[in-house]
């Protein structure tokens, strides 16, 4: 049974809690920046000291309305500097945060509230108020609803001024390690949500490691990064907490602004999921072709990913790196500049990052640390090392980690990021683990000679053919989904003849494709979806990503459904993943069709033989 291990790094910490994190940094460098905090065009710094004072403060108003310890507070907010604010003073005062997405249905915030036993929630807006007050009824065990557009959170402070030092002193001391440090509510993709029991020692074993695994991003002159995936989720919540113990420089913007706020702040390594990644692309490839430069953008980009492809065998032949050092002037520094023009890594996860982006992005200058984790894992359970990037790799597991392959290839994980248990949850806790307490993940890999891990699909997720052929649909959707047009690929075909596949269109990214091909950029998607340009584009992409497969496994068929796929419409997670199971079950019909007996018309591709 094939496995890996990675030693400790720097050892545990089983009395500690969030607080720690915090009173370290502040120990070591009081006067450090450790946010920076939008005003106008400019950023206002916020030293760790500030910071700390800002904590205490609010901490004390959660104890004098009333919060206790080992309580939870429910908080729905976009990503900004308040939301790490109110996680640490939560911890200050002895409770925890629960995360609710800012886009959850009232009905969702009402299972978390009723599962969770919050005491109280903090809404941002009235829009986010209003989907509370729906269910406010149902919620009886929430006594507070904070709203922070009512500037609540100077009202806290106000009220806390007259709890003493020494009441916040006892406070965040009382949880240790093994104790609640936050409940994170899985996405849902099968099934309703679990409540994830997340400890304070997966925070703090988990920050002090992997400082040190990955010092080269962490601990550069100025490291700075600029956060705008949702911290709800717990990617980005490991990463700012992380960020305070290694004194990293966080500002935070909305993905609309996103281009701006990367010019202003100039981060120098960014945290984001592969469809951020293929948006920039792209993006960048559709303005150099309205700009008529479409031709030496792709030349550019297949001239990176060659250049690249050749460091890792070792050698760049002369006459590549002279073609090479020619794009880089021409096309590549003037993407770095769109990115702040200071970024050097980035930290890709949630979902597979195609190797040719990786490849891409490797050229430009920017090494894409992919790595793999959980909500389950306290996000992270792997990750490239700067120093030894294996593009197509989620790389090789952090230090405290240990991984296995089941007899189905199974990722079975034990370390100290894996979470403590489901809350209220003994049984689906106890399916989760083997004999020997190992979590089952779900998903399928391999490991190579150097420990580094690769993931082959989702356990739940294999397709098995009329024919008895396994496929795995991450590998068809991956290539599929680097396409400019392409918003989401849904790869079909469980107990029937042949594979096929669904296929959504990107409404952000077609405007611009249909203009660039002569076509009205106004164009809905419904009609899109039937247009001869807009097909032979899709049958293109299918046909190129058939070449990963052998011919069993190769998509056959496919349609072009003329809606969009999100959140809203059930179709996908808080994350941007699909939620396969809702949308077979809703294009079950089109589904029916493609397998049929009647002749195909419209939005069809066949895959010629």
């Amino acid at each position: 049974m094939k496995s890996t291990k990675v030693e400790l790094l720097t050892d545990l910490l089983p009395d500690e809690n969030l607080t720690y994190l915090l009173e370290s940094r502040v120990a070591e460098t009081p006067d450090r920046a450790l946010f920076s905090i939008p005003e106008g065009s400019a950023w206002r710094d916020v030293t760790a000291l500030e910071f700390h004072k800002d904590v205490i403060a609010l901490a004390k108003g959660f104890v004098a309305a009333g919060i206790q310890p080992g309580e939870g507070v429910a908080l729905m907010c976009k990503t900004r500097y308040e939301w790490t604010l109110i996680d640490f003073a939560a911890a200050y005062a002895g409770a925890f945060v629960i995360p609710i997405y800012e886009t959850s249905s009232a009905l969702q915030t009402q299972w978390i509230l009723s599962d969770s036993g919050a005491v109280a929630i903090i809404t941002e807006n009235a829009d986010h108020a209003a989907r509370f007050n729906e269910i406010k009824g149902e919620t009886p065990e929430v006594r507070e609803h904070w709203r922070l557009d009512e500037n609540i959170l100077d009202d806290l402070r106000k009220q806390g001024a007259a709890v003493p030092d020494a009441e916040i002193n006892h406070r965040r001391s009382i949880a240790k390690g093994a104790d609640t440090a936050t409940l994170i509510y899985t996405s849902g993709s099968f099934g309703r949500p679990k409540g994830c029991v997340i400890t304070h020692s997966n925070f703090v074993d988990l920050s002090t490691n992997t400082m040190l695994r990955v010092e080269e991003v962490f601990r550069q002159e100025g490291a700075a990064t600029l956060l705008f995936i949702p911290l709800a989720h717990v990617f980005a919540r490991l990463i700012s907490v992380l960020a305070v113990y290694g004194g990293i420089r966080v500002g935070h913007a909305e993905p609309t602004n996103l281009v701006d706020a990367l010019g202003s702040f100039q981060p120098t390594f960014l945290l984001a999921v592969p469809r951020v990644f293929e948006k920039v692309y792209n993006g960048a490839e559709q303005k150099a072709e309205a700009s008529g430069k479409g031709k030496i953008f792709r030349t550019a980009a297949r001239t990176g990913v060659e250049y690249s492809r050749a460091l890792d065998k070792g050698k760049v032949p002369l006459g590549l790196q002279l073609k090479f050092k020619l794009f880089d002037r021409l096309v590549f520094a003037k993407l770095r500049q769109a990115l702040g023009g200071k970024v050097t890594y980035a930290v890709s996860g949630s979902a597979p990052l195609s190797s040719h982006l990786g490849h891409f992005y490797r050229a430009l200058g920017v090494k894409i640390l992919e790595g793999y984790g959980l909500t389950e894992t306290t996000a992270p359970l792997s990750v490239n090392l700067p120093s030894k990037l294996k593009i197509g790799s989620v790389g090789p597991v952090l230090p405290g980690t240990e991984v296995r392959l089941g007899e189905d290839d199974e990722i079975l994980v034990k370390g100290i990021g894996v979470f403590k248990e489901y809350w209220n949850n003994e049984e689906q806790t106890k399916a989760a683990f083997t004999e020997d307490g190992f979590f089952h993940t779900g998903d399928l890999g391999e490991i190579d000679e150097d420990g580094y891990i690769k993931i082959t699909g989702r356990k739940k997720e294999i397709i098995i053919t009329a024919g008895g052929k396994n496929v795995a649909p991450m590998v068809l959707e991956d290539p599929i989904r680097s396409n400019t047009i392409i918003a989401h690929p849904v790869v079909v075909g469980e107990k029937r003849q042949f594979i096929s596949c669904l296929i959504t269109l990107d409404p952000e990214m077609l405007p611009k494709w249909l203009e660039n091909n002569g076509e009205d950029p106004n164009m809905s998607l419904a009609d899109a979806a039937k247009h001869p340009k807009v097909i032979a584009e899709v049958q293109r992409t299918i046909d190129e990503a058939n070449k990963f497969v052998s011919r069993a496994e190769s998509i056959r068929e496919f349609r072009i459904l003329p809606v969009e796929f999100t959140e809203d419409s059930g179709h996908l997670t808080p994350k941007m993943s699909i939620k396969r199971a809702n949308i077979l079950k809703d294009f079950n019909y089109v589904v029916e069709e493609i397998y049929g007996p009647r002749p195909h018309t419209g939005t069809i591709g066949t895959v010629q033989s």
